[in-house]
C-alpha cells in the first residue's frame, strides 16, 4: 500500500534470501502462516510482515527481539486499523485508529491499545471533537464541532457535554452557561442572532426559572418562565372603563389599558410592549334609495374597513390635545375615560379642549394648515398624530387624546347625512312661510331663479347638519388599542382592546336640536 506500507514492502523485497529462509522454516515447524521479514537471533527484528494463525489481524512494521516495536500499521480483515507506535508488543503513543463499521478515525494518544489522552476523533457524520479521552470517554475541557457545523467549547462528562461551556449554534444564537447531560441546565445567557437576550435558569435544554428576557422588539420579560415560556404571559389588552364609555364633545381624553393573562390577571413582568391607538365609526351600508349621483361619488371613495366586534369600521383621525400658551389650565392631563351610567353623570372638562364651536381657531395649526386639503393630505398629517405609547409594568395610557375634525368626504358621514337629508324632504316640504320669503327676496334683489334655488338648498342643508363642520360630531365611536410590536415577542401577538366611545353633545343655547340629532345617529346604527 501507500505510505509506510509501502516503504516497509519495498525494503521486504531488498531483503532477498533471509526472509525467504525465515518463511520457510517457520512453516515447516508450524508456529506461524506466515512472517516476512528481518530477524536477528531467531527473532523477529527490524522490518517485517506477519500474518496472524487467525488470518483476521495483520501487521505491517517495526519489531524488535520478537516484539513490535517502533512503526508499524496492525490491519484487520474489515479494513479497520491502528497504525502508529508501539512499545514492546503494545499500542502506546501516538497513532491513528480507523473503525471500519463506524467510519471514526481517531488520530491522538493510545495508552496499551486503549484511546487514552489528548487526541482529534473524527466522525463520520462530518463532526469532529478536539479533546481529551478516557478509554475511549470524551472527558475534560474539549471542542466539538457537530454535523451542522455548530461549535461547542467546554466541560465533558461521561461523553457528554455536562459542566460550563459555550456553544454556537448554525442559525447565529450563542449559549454560555451550564451544562447537564447534553442540555442546557443551570444558569446561562442565549443571544439570539435577532438580537434577543435572554438570562437566568434553565432546565431540560428550555427557560425554566427566573429569568429576563430582552426582545429584539424592545419588549422586556423578567419573571418565571416554565418550559419555555413565561409563567405569566400576557395574551390580551385591556381598555379600562367599561365597554361603553362616554365623552363630552369637544374634551380630551386619555385611554388607559392593561395587559391580562387569559385568566384576566394583570401581567406586571411586560414591559416595552408598543401599543397603537385607533378611533373608527362603525361602517354604514349604502341604502339602494340614495340618488345615483351620490351613488357614483361613494365609488370614487376607497376607504379601508377594519373588522370589530361591533361591526366594520372606518378609521378616524386622532390628535394630541394643543393648549393654548396664554391660557393657564387647571390641569395639565385629560382625565381617563369613566364609565357612567348615563350622561348627566359626566362633570364637562375644561376648556382646555379644542374648542367646540364652528370657529377652527382652537384647532391645532398642523390641522388648520390642511383644512382644505385632499383626503390622501388630510390621512397623511393625522397619521403623524395617531399614539404610539411603549408598556411599563404591563400598563399604558394614551394621554391627551382629542378626536380630529373629520376629514372631507368622510363616508360614514355623507351616507348619514345624505340618509337625513332624503328624510327631511320627504316628511317636511318647503313651508308656505319659505317660499313666500324666497319670493319677497327675488322681487327684492332681482336674483334669478338659480340663485333662488341655491339658497333654499342651503337652507334645507342647515336644517339637517346642524352640527358644525370643524368640529368632532356627536354620537359612537370605536376604539381600538393594537399591539404592533415588530416582531412579535416568542412569535405571539397581544389579543387587540376594544370599546364604545359615546361623545355626548356639548349644550348650547343656540343649538337647541343637538342633543337629538345625536340620539338619532347613534341608535340608527348600532345594530349594523
Amino acid at each position: 500500500g501507500a505510505g509506510p506500507g509501502g516503504q516497509w514492502e519495498r525494503r521486504l523485497l531488498e531483503l532477498g534470501p533471509r526472509w525467504v529462509k525465515m518463511a520457510r522454516r517457520e512453516k515447516v515447524e508450524g508456529e506461524s502462516p506466515l512472517y516476512v521479514g528481518e530477524v536477528k537471533h531467531e527473532l523477529r527484528d527490524g522490518f517485517g510482515l506477519y500474518i496472524y494463525p487467525n488470518s483476521f489481524f495483520r501487521y505491517q512494521g517495526e519489531w524488535k527481539a520478537g516484539k513490535k516495536h517502533g512503526h508499524g500499521k496492525l490491519m484487520m480483515r474489515d479494513g479497520s486499523y491502528y497504525e502508529g507506535q508501539f512499545v514492546n508488543g503494545e499500542i502506546n503513543g501516538n497513532g491513528v485508529r480507523y473503525w471500519a463499521a463506524t467510519g471514526n478515525t481517531y488520530y491522538g494518544e493510545f495508552k496499551e491499545g486503549e484511546v487514552l489522552g489528548f487526541g482529534v476523533m473524527k466522525y463520520a457524520d462530518g463532526s469532529q471533537y478536539d479533546g481529551e479521552f478516557h478509554y475511549g470517554v470524551r472527558i475534560g475541557h474539549a471542542l466539538l464541532m457537530d454535523s451542522h457545523r455548530q461549535t461547542y467549547r467546554g466541560s465533558f462528562h461521561n461523553d457528554k457535554k455536562h459542566g460550563e461551556g459555550e456553544m454556537s449554534y448554525e442559525n447565529g444564537d450563542h449559549y454560555q452557561g451550564d451544562w447537564v447531560l447534553d442540555q442546557r441546565q443551570g444558569h446561562g445567557v442565549l443571544h439570539c442572532a435577532d438580537g434577543s437576550v435572554y438570562e437566568g435558569q434553565w432546565r431540560n435544554d428550555l427557560f425554566n426559572g427566573q429569568g429576563c428576557m430582552t426582545h429584539c422588539s424592545g419588549i422586556v420579560y423578567d419573571g418565571m418562565w416554565i418550559n419555555g415560556r413565561p409563567a405569566a404571559m400576557a395574551t390580551k389588552i385591556l381598555i379600562r372603563g367599561g365597554e361603553v364609555q362616554y365623552l363630552v364633545q369637544g374634551s380630551p381624553f386619555t385611554v388607559q389599558v392593561e395587559l391580562q393573562n387569559d385568566d384576566g390577571q394583570l401581567v406586571t413582568t411586560e414591559n416595552g410592549s408598543i401599543l397603537q391607538l385607533w378611533i373608527g365609526v362603525r361602517n354604514i351600508e349604502v341604502p339602494s334609495n340614495l340618488s345615483s349621483s351620490f351613488l357614483k361619488l361613494l365609488e370614487d371613495l376607497e376607504e379601508k374597513l377594519i373588522d370589530t366586534p361591533f361591526g366594520l369600521a372606518v378609521e378616524y383621525p386622532l390628535m394630541h390635545c394643543v393648549l393654548n400658551m396664554s391660557f393657564t389650565p387647571p390641569m395639565c392631563r385629560s382625565p381617563p375615560l369613566t364609565f357612567c351610567s348615563s350622561p348627566s353623570n359626566f362633570t364637562e372638562l375644561s376648556e382646555l379642549a379644542c374648542d367646540a364651536k364652528s370657529d377652527s381657531s382652537s384647532l391645532p395649526s398642523s390641522v388648520q394648515s390642511h383644512q382644505g386639503g385632499s383626503p390622501d393630505t388630510l390621512s397623511e398629517v393625522f397619521q403623524t398624530l395617531q399614539s404610539k405609547v411603549k408598556v411599563e409594568a404591563g400598563c399604558a395610557a394614551f394621554q391627551d387624546i382629542a378626536l380630529a375634525r373629520p376629514p372631507p368626504n368622510y363616508r360614514p358621514f355623507m351616507i348619514s347625512d345624505e340618509q337625513e337629508k332624503m328624510q327631511k324632504v320627504s316628511k317636511k316640504p318647503i313651508s308656505r312661510t319659505i317660499i313666500e320669503k324666497a319670493a319677497a327676496l327675488q322681487d327684492k334683489t332681482g336674483e334669478n331663479r338659480m340663485n333662488l334655488r341655491k339658497k333654499l338648498g342651503d337652507k334645507m342643508k342647515k336644517t339637517v347638519n346642524n352640527v358644525a363642520p370643524q368640529i368632532v360630531r356627536p354620537g359612537e365611536y370605536i376604539i381600538m388599542v393594537k399591539d404592533i410590536s415588530s416582531p412579535p415577542f416568542l412569535g405571539r401577538k397581544l389579543q387587540p382592546g376594544f370599546c364604545i366611545l359615546m361623545v355626548m353633545p356639548r349644550f348650547q343655547e343656540d343649538n337647541p336640536e343637538s342633543h337629538k340629532t345625536t340620539m338619532k345617529f347613534s341608535s340608527k346604527h348600532r345594530g349594523n
